[in-house]
């Protein structure tokens, strides 16, 4: 996990296959700025919808900090606008209509001064998938026990 990085989703690589990612800038306000470079975002029960021909983040809760402003009322799971090109968002429409894509975020992290999200082109793992998914992890760390007992 890079110094840039704000939050990642682990569920996300466990419950599809990520084939392809874009990065997407984010509407924020001003408070929920503040929040996030705390590092107050949750991105795990998170997802991306289109609407009207434009991106959107549904579920991510960003917490509101204690020393928020008095004058208004910070809604944790606000429906945030993802900003992308036309041409990205109607290439992606295609994709999730068409082909049964879905678009899940993936990460959020800092870009020159910036927050950006990471989404992911996803297809939906079968239940077979995820115990492979979990075997193979499992066989990883193992393997990783095992050489590290021979030096």
């Amino acid at each position: 996990m890079s110094e840039s990085t704000i939050a990642l989703n682990r569920q996300a690589g466990f419950e599809y296959f990520i084939e392809e990612r874009f990065e997407t800038g984010l509407v924020l306000e001003g408070w929920e700025v503040k929040s996030i470079r705390a590092g107050r975002i949750n991105l795990k029960e998170s997802y991306v919808m289109v609407k009207n021909g434009e991106l959107w983040l549904f579920g991510a809760h960003v917490s509101p900090l204690p020393t928020a402003s008095t004058h208004i009322k910070p809604d944790p799971l606000r429906t945030r606008k993802l900003l992308m090109h036309r041409q990205q968002i109607n290439r992606l429409i295609g994709q999730v209509e068409r082909r049964g894509y879905t678009l899940v975020p993936t990460a959020m992290y800092w870009k020159q001064g910036r927050a950006k999200l990471e989404i992911g082109l996803a297809r939906g793992k079968q239940l077979h998938d995820k115990r492979a998914t979990i075997k193979d992890r499992e066989w990883q760390r193992d393997k990783a026990r095992v050489l590290k007992g021979e030096r």
